[in-house]
């Protein structure tokens, strides 16, 4: 993918409450602290004091924000306590063995193991959102979600699963957990308050005026989203999108997610999430900025 390359003169987006501000550097700060100083350029556009070329990048501070590289050789500053992850749908129906084949999901399951608690030791909120349907949800999904759960006809949303797996999908069923150590991990995390499980009822967290991934984002003062899980092309790309168009912040993990699309469907959402959406990094350029 060919990037833009690196600007010109400081340059401020978004509006005096949400905003970020991307420096000749290659430093987007993503952290709503520090608006361009106002004053004429020398071309008369009405932006910052001094030249251009000559404003100074703010600097870090340790404490509350994180300097993270993101491709296209950029750097975006955040806000620890305004950001937040989403791990999408990593759960038994997904990624265990015994129910399907998805190599790529399970290889997103050890850079997430690493990545959670440096995110976690930053007070970077952990938000795991996840398929859990209610017996009245049953009620109110629309035949196209229905339809393409079924297979051949047959099966769907809380059908029984073989074994022990249970009801497709309900809440408290043993599919509808997080596959194997990722269980573990949330278990840990709730215990120190530093979790959260969140359930979703469609592809997409934020579909709709409101869901309870919206409420706990408003709620929280959310502004920065990380993303990861699976499949990328459908639930985590779902989401992504409703939380860009509702003006979050979103910076996809790459190997954090994964599909069982044919060639093509990651990349693509890598390729839009790096040019349009947002950004795209990785768990080990997150962790070497944490540490």
């Amino acid at each position: 993918m060919v990037h833009p390359p690196k600007l010109a003169v400081a340059t401020e987006y978004g509006n005096a409450a949400s905003f970020w501000v991307e420096y000749p550097a290659g430093l987007i700060d993503l952290s709503r602290t520090t608006h361009l100083p106002k004053g004429a350029l020398q071309n008369g556009e009405t932006v910052q004091d001094e030249a251009a070329q000559d404003v100074p990048v703010p600097p870090l501070q340790p404490t509350s924000q994180l300097d993270i590289p993101v491709d296209g050789d950029r750097v975006i500053r955040i806000a620890k306590k305004h950001s937040a992850i989403v791990i999408v749908d990593m759960q038994n129906y997904f990624l265990h063995p015994d129910i399907r084949d998805h190599p790529t999901g399970l290889a997103c399951v050890i850079p997430l193991m690493n990545l959670v608690p440096e995110l976690r030791a930053h007070g970077v909120k952990i938000l795991w959102v996840n398929w859990g349907l209610t017996e009245h949800e049953l009620t109110t999904i629309p035949p196209s979600l229905t339809r393409g759960f079924k297979k051949g006809g047959r099966g769907g949303f809380g059908s029984v699963l073989p074994g022990d797996f249970g009801r497709l999908l309900m809440r408290g069923e043993y599919n509808s957990e997080l596959y194997g150590p990722l269980q573990t991990l949330y278990e840990e995390g709730r215990r120190e308050g530093t979790d959260v499980w969140i359930h979703k009822n469609r592809m997409s967290g934020l579909w709709g005026p409101q869901t309870a991934l919206g409420l706990y984002l408003q709620e929280q003062g959310i502004t920065t989203l990380f993303f990861a899980g699976v499949n990328a092309d459908q639930c985590v790309l779902g989401t992504l999108v409703d939380a860009y168009s509702k003006g979050y912040d979103c910076i996809v993990v790459e190997d954090c997610v994964a599909t069982k699309s044919p060639p093509g469907g990651l990349e693509n959402v890598l390729f839009n999430s790096s040019g349009s959406y947002g950004f795209v990094t990785d768990s080990s350029r997150i962790i070497n900025a944490a540490t």
